[in-house]
């Protein structure tokens, strides 16, 4: 298992966990941050076609906020194992121990030295960047399908000036010292009115 979004500013934290078949190679595994984004999609569709089983959780960005991130990562992490079937009968875990019966190993740069870790790390990362995506065009200012929520110069200007939106994690120091408030969307301004 691994998850990726830790050190996003905005949206969710993305775990994948992948049971990859022994009698099967998949040729190029490595940490998903190492990958060109085109050889990571490659990558992830070879492992959802050939692995035993894979499953995906996340854990939003108020979520993020209630427990904090390093919780957020390990419940999510702990959500895409419960999803798979069948289920394993070992973890190897990126640098964190889990809440959980199943006997477990935390290995420290795991996605660098397993090729289990590092298959959910880009089936991980591919999903995150997928999501993030998809946000662009409702909040354009950040560039989000560019900088996929990460504290990039132009994502920190986009904070400054026009502030944080709804899916930001707010209570990361660069979106709560943002000195505009959090955009208010149309829908949430209907909630409001339909409350009184």
């Amino acid at each position: 298992m691994d998850e990726v979004g830790r050190g996003s500013l905005f949206g969710p934290v993305v775990a994948a966990a992948v049971i990859l078949d022994p009698g099967y190679r998949v040729r190029g595994l490595r940490d998903s941050k190492l990958l060109p984004a085109e050889r990571r999609e490659v990558l992830a569709e070879r492992i959802r076609e050939h692995a035993v089983a894979w499953a995906i959780a996340a854990v939003d960005a108020a979520r993020i906020d209630q427990i904090n991130i390093y919780q957020a990562s390990r419940l999510a992490m702990l959500q895409a194992v419960k999803q798979l079937q069948p289920c394993p009968d070992h973890l190897l875990i990126d640098a964190v121990r889990l809440d959980c019966e199943l006997p477990q190993q935390s290995i420290i740069h795991g996605d660098a030295l397993s090729a289990s870790i590092a298959a959910a790390s880009i089936i991980a990362k591919v999903e995150r960047d997928r999501m993030v995506r998809e946000w662009d065009p409702v909040f354009p200012v950040y560039r989000l399908a560019s900088n996929k929520g990460y504290s990039t110069p132009h994502h920190l200007a986009a904070l400054r000036e026009f502030g944080p939106s709804p899916l930001h994690r707010q209570s990361f120091a660069p979106v709560w010292h943002a000195p505009v408030p959090q955009e208010v969307l149309e829908f949430m301004l209907e909630e409001k009115q339909g409350a009184y």
